[in-house]
C-alpha cells in the first residue's frame, strides 16, 4: 500500500528530518539530540542510544582529547571538579597522597574525603623523599599530582613519582590543566590518568565550563568512573562540547604563544623592586626548573605569579591599577587575567596574601608589561588607561 501524503501538522513536526544525517561539513555540526532512533530489529546499529552518555558532539571532543594525550580513552564532564571528584568517588576506600599546594577547591574536597571512606595525606610534591614517606605500600591506591601547581607553580617529577607509586601498587593521576598536552603528556611520563579543567586552556575562550579525564589503559576504576558519570548525569551538554572542539583547534598555537609571552614577562619582572618574587618554572633560578625543562616541551606555560612587596593591600592595589589585564578568576583564555588569589581561596589557604596570579593571554607582551609596570609604580592610581600601541601584521 502506498503511504498517503502526510498532513501539514506531520510535515512541520518532522521539518528537520528525523533520523537523517547532516551533510559533511568542514566544521562539525552540533548534535543536540537527546535520544536516538532504534532499528527495526530492536538494535542500535548507530551505536547511540541516549544523549546522557551517547551524544555524538561529546564523543567527538573526547576523541580529540584522547588523541592529544596519547590516551586509550577520554571522558568529558560538566566541570573540572566533576571530573576529579568522580575519579575519587569511583575508587574503593583507599589512602590518597595529594599535593600540599594544589587547586584549592579540590584540596578542600579532599580534606573531607573521609566521608567517602578515603584517607588523605597531603605531601610536598616537589620533594621525592617526602612523597616516598607519604606512600604506604599496599594501602595507597591513588597518588594525585598537579604540576605545575596552582598558584605557586611548583614542579613535580611525574616519571619519578610514577615509579614510586607503581612500586607500591598505586595509580598515578595528574592534573595537567596548566600545561596541556601541548607542553606535557603525563601518560607518556608513566601516569595512569590525566585530568583537565577543560574550562581553561583546552577551551581557551572563557565561554565553557567542562572537565576531562583520559586514561592510558582499561581498568576497573575507569569502568566505575564511566558508570558514575552516567548515573550522576555529569556529562556536559552538546553545545559546550562543540565549543570545546572549536577551542581545541587552536590549542597548540595559543599555548605556545602564551608560553612565549609568559616567559618574556617573567624575565622582565624578575628583580623588579616592587616584587619580592616571580614564580615561573621557566626562570633558571626556579627550584623546579631542571625538572620542568625535562618533562615540558615547547615552553613552560602561560601562567606565573608575582609577590608584591607591602603585603595584601599592596597586591590588591596593583590589581586595581591595571587597565589591560582583566580582574577575574580563571585562566587559560585568550584575554590576560590578574587575580589576588588568597582572597578567592579563603581561610586555610597556603597561598601568600601578597601573591597575584597572572594568566597571560594573546595580547602583545610589551603592552602587558607596560600595564603591569605602571601599576607597580609607587604613587596614586592612574586615572586614565595608558595608550596601547597598534602595529599591523608584518
Amino acid at each position: 500500500m502506498t503511504p498517503r501524503t502526510p498532513m501539514p501538522r506531520t510535515l512541520t513536526a518532522r521539518a528537520l528530518g528525523a533520523g537523517r544525517s547532516l551533510a559533511a561539513s568542514l566544521t562539525p555540526p552540533i548534535d543536540v539530540s537527546a535520544t536516538y532512533m532504534r532499528d527495526a530489529d530492536n538494535g542500535y546499529s548507530s551505536g547511540h542510544v541516549y544523549g546522557r552518555k551517547d551524544n555524538a558532539s561529546v564523543q567527538q571532543a573526547e576523541r580529540q582529547i584522547a588523541d592529544l594525550e596519547h590516551a586509550r580513552e577520554a571522558l568529558l564532564f560538566g566541570s573540572g571538579m566533576a571530573a576529579a571528584t568522580t575519579l575519587f568517588l569511583a575508587a574503593s576506600p583507599t589512602h590518597i597522597v595529594a599535593p600540599r599546594h594544589m587547586y584549592w577547591g579540590l584540596h578542600v574536597w579532599l580534606a573531607e574525603a573521609h566521608r567517602y571512606g578515603h584517607e588523605v595525606t597531603f605531601a610536598d610534591m616537589a620533594d621525592l623523599d617526602a612523597i616516598g614517606r607519604a606512600i604506604r605500600p599496599g594501602r595507597t591506591g591513588i597518588v594525585w599530582i598537579e604540576t605545575p601547581s596552582n598558584p605557586l607553580w611548583t614542579v613535580t617529577d611525574i616519571a619519578a613519582v610514577a615509579e614510586l607509586a607503581h612500586r607500591a601498587g598505586a595509580l598515578v593521576c595528574v592534573d595537567s590543566t596548566a600545561v596541556t598536552p601541548v607542553l606535557t603528556r603525563p601518560l607518556d611520563c608513566g601516569a595512569d590518568i590525566v585530568m583537565h579543567s577543560a574550562t581553561k586552556y583546552l577551551n581557551g575562550h572563557s565561554d565553557v565550563v567542562a572537565g576531562a579525564l583520559a586514561a592510558s589503559a582499561p581498568s576497573g576504576l575507569w569502568d566505575r568512573i564511566a558508570a558514575i558519570r552516567d548515573q550522576h548525569g555529569t556529562t556536559p551538554g552538546p553545545f559546550d562540547a562543540w565549543l570545546l572542539m572549536r577551542g581545541l583547534r587552536t590549542l597548540d598555537l595559543r599555548v605556545r604563544e602564551q608560553s612565549r609571552s609568559a616567559a618574556t614577562l617573567a624575565g622582565r619582572l624578575a628583580g623588579h623592586p616592587a616584587l619580592s618574587a616571580v614564580l615561573y618554572p621557566g626562570l633558571a633560578d626556579h627550584p623546579g626548573h631542571a625538572i620542568a625543562a625535562r618533562q615540558m616541551s615547547g615552553g613552560f606555560g602561560g601562567m606565573l605569579s608575582i609577590r608584591v612587596r607591602g603585603g595584601a593591600a599592596a597586591a590588591v592595589k596593583v590589581a586595581a591599577n591595571v587597565h589591560l589585564w582583566r580582574r577575574a578568576t580563571s585562566f587559560g583564555g585568550i584575554e590576560s587575567l590578574i587575580e589576588h588569589r588568597s582572597s578567592i581561596e579563603g581561610q586555610g589557604s597556603p597561598c601568600p596574601d601578597d601573591l597575584l596570579r597572572l594568566s597571560v593571554g594573546l595580547e602583545d607582551p610589551d603592552d602587558l608589561f607596560g600595564d603591569l609596570e605602571q601599576a607597580l609604580a609607587p604613587g596614586p592610581p592612574i586615572s586614565s588607561p595608558p595608550s596601547v600601541r597598534w602595529r599591523p601584521d608584518p
